[in-house]
């Protein structure tokens, strides 16, 4: 089992400089491509994962498919896949490193710790736009959740992950449980955890469900600290009303959230672009005269505030 460390360099062009995260597949490392000379994401995971219960060449031949599958995915809101390695001992995605932070750290920093509905909208619309686009490519993403989406410091929002998270869960439907902490099944779907069916893009919708009340209000629909229990709950509890927690919201954004956390795929919206007509209508009135001024360190509203400009002076 090979083993990472600060310095060592993969392909013989992307050098590891620090760890950005850990999980039970691997390490995300921050890194730097020596021949282009700028900053990457280099996501290692070990080989071994990925050969259960198939035999290691099916599963590092599925990697393969997947890799290439989101190196081909070009949309603003996903995280470009630059390239890949796949060999007996390890595989790892290098992708585009992200300057911004992630909507789990903006929970964290908010005074309140919940959106206004604009802002809300304003994401929950981006990321659909960068589902629409993978869901058209026939991957799901199955692990979408507050560490995975990065808020980019012009407000552009971006799905990390990619690519990698769909080749894990098909090799074993137990490793998107086993080890793994309350955060990584605070978003899945019912039928993601009973593991029933074949999962299409309406298991991200439940995930953008959960998201888009979370931000609304403060805090995720089911909140409990038992990972049985909130697996339970996803699967046969219904979700609280917005309201319930004392926040008032136009009547037709709660029918929405509500759609989306249905416990059965068919009563969910169809599509990640039904999803982004139904926000549209929430999404902040564009002002040009913000076009050259001096926005917030993290502005979720600035792509719809206004839209492609230019970086604020």
């Amino acid at each position: 089992m090979q083993s990472f460390a600060p310095g060592m360099v993969l392909r013989d062009r992307y050098e590891l400089e620090s760890v950005l995260g850990r999980g039970v597949m691997g390490q995300v490392w921050q890194g730097r491509d020596v021949y282009l000379e700028r900053p990457v994401a280099v996501k290692t995971i070990v080989a071994e994962l990925l050969a259960v219960p198939q035999s290691r060449s099916e599963a590092l031949a599925r990697f393969r498919r997947e890799a290439q599958a989101a190196a081909r995915l070009d949309h603003p809101n996903i995280t470009t896949v630059y390239d890949a390695s796949i060999t007996e001992d390890t595989c790892c995605l290098v992708m585009q490193l992200v300057d911004g932070t992630t909507l789990e750290y903006l929970f964290d920093q908010q005074e309140d710790e919940r959106f206004d509905v604009p802002s809300a909208a304003s994401v929950a619309a981006q990321l659909c736009a960068g589902l629409s686009a993978a869901h058209a490519a026939d991957l799901v993403h199955r692990d979408l959740k507050t560490q995975n989406v990065m808020i980019r410091r012009d407000g552009v929002v971006k799905i990390l992950d990619f690519g990698l998270v769909k080749s894990l869960s098909d090799a074993d439907p137990r490793l998107t449980m086993t080890g793994e902490g309350i955060g990584n099944i605070l978003c899945a779907s019912p039928e993601l955890l009973s593991g029933r069916g074949q999962l299409d893009g309406r298991s991200d919708l439940y995930a953008v469900g959960c998201l888009l009340h979370h931000m609304l209000t403060g805090a995720p629909p089911f909140a409990t600290d038992q990972p049985a229990l909130l697996a339970s709950q996803h699967l046969t509890a219904t979700p609280p009303l917005i309201s319930e927690s004392g926040i008032g919201v136009p009547q037709p954004m709660q029918e929405l959230v509500t759609a989306l956390l249905a416990k059965r795929p068919e009563d969910r919206p169809f599509s990640a672009t039904e999803v982004y007509a139904a926000l549209a209508p929430y999404l902040p009135v564009s002002d040009p005269r913000l076009a050259t001024r001096q926005s917030l360190p993290e502005d979720p509203c600035r792509p719809f505030l206004v839209p492609q400009g230019p970086r604020p002076l």
